[in-house]
């Protein structure tokens, strides 16, 4: 018994049994009203749970089937179609999120694809026609016809066929798959070759260069070469007389200019002069022997030297302006010491 009701001291504690007398009949009625309960509720409330869990479920998946509708309907001709990106923030946003980028890509591919269907299109068709024509011409008239002449003229029109294949399939390329410019090249260098280059050709232009020291960039030095060489093949067709090619540095960049004297490029067409196959009403409006392609392909070559290419004012004619950054020339001199020691000293082994 507790020492609260028997008075004792508290360290003596006694045990009490409590009996307690229930008829059977009264225990078989409760345990009866028992399994009566859980015969109706149990089914209910599995109900009930199902119920809830297929609506928790539709809701929640509701945005994938949205999405699953979405890239049902994408086609070659749909590509711009994207799914849509809930509110929620959780792993279903982060899906539609991840699946609109991948359709960016794939939309993105496509439409480079047909650019280069388009391009290759547009412009092979007109060197392999004069091939063609002048080979059948000679051909229905072997004793009248010029060979030398035809040869000359085939195999111009097979090199414009090999540079316009070139330039196309480099502009195929996605500038995402192009590798870092790990070289140093000096632009100066660059310029001295090419001006080198022009000054044999007669009957053309003047073409002058000014170069202010050394003018250091990362890049590859084909490419560099690409450009600066597309750049002053417009300017040598459009000059009147000269052309001038500068280069030098300002604020951490490598400035190169290429001006000529010819009849400039208005400033409505100053960026359409990069588009493909751009051709402007003006005096500029034809290249001779140009594939529509040089000024595209060198301002894709300045982008992915992290660069920028474009025509500002000048004092007379067209004046293409290319912008680079900057590499001290140190680096340049501790490359190439690196190169030198490396192929003087190769490497032994036991």
């Amino acid at each position: 018994m507790d020492s609260g009701l028997s008075g004792a001291a508290p360290t003596d504690h006694r045990r009490l049994t409590l009996y307690l007398f229930v008829l059977p009949w009264d225990t078989l009625r409760t345990l009866t009203m028992f399994d009566d309960t859980l015969r109706f509720f149990v089914p209910l409330a599995v109900l009930l749970t199902a119920l809830v869990a297929w609506f928790s479920a539709g809701r929640a998946l509701r945005p994938v089937e949205a999405i699953r509708r979405e890239l049902a309907e994408v086609r070659g001709s749909r590509l711009d179609r994207r799914v849509p990106v809930p509110r929620s923030g959780d792993e279903v946003a982060r899906l539609a999120r991840t699946t609109n980028a991948a359709l960016d890509r794939l939309q993105q591919a496509h439409d480079q694809q047909e650019r280069f269907v388009a391009d290759a299109g547009h412009e092979l068709r007109s060197p392999l026609a004069n091939l063609r024509a002048g080979l059948e011409v000679a051909l229905a008239h072997p004793g009248r016809a010029d060979w030398p002449a035809v040869a000359h003229r085939s195999l111009l029109d097979v090199q414009r066929l090999q540079r316009i294949t070139a330039d196309l399939l480099q502009l195929a390329v996605d500038p995402a798959e192009v590798p870092a410019p790990h070289g140093v090249v000096d632009l100066a260098d660059v310029v001295r070759e090419q001006v080198a280059e022009r000054e044999v050709e007669p009957g053309g232009p003047v073409v002058r260069s000014v170069v202010d020291g050394p003018a250091t960039v990362a890049g590859e030095p084909v490419q560099l070469e690409r450009l600066l060489r597309n750049v002053l093949d417009n300017a040598v067709r459009h000059a009147h007389a000269s052309v001038t090619v500068r280069v030098g540095r300002s604020e951490g960049e490598v400035v190169l200019e290429v001006l000529d004297d010819g009849p400039g490029i208005p400033v409505p067409d100053r960026e359409r002069v990069f588009d493909r196959f751009a051709r402007l009403d003006d005096a500029r409006a034809r290249d001779a022997g140009g594939s529509g392609l040089g000024l595209t392909l060198a301002r894709d070559i300045a982008t992915r030297h992290g660069g920028t290419l474009r025509v500002e004012d000048g004092e007379t004619g067209a004046r293409m302006v290319a912008r680079l950054p900057a590499v001290p020339p140190e680096v340049r001199r501790a490359d190439a010491t690196s190169s030198d020691e490396c192929a003087g000293n190769p490497t032994t082994q036991p």
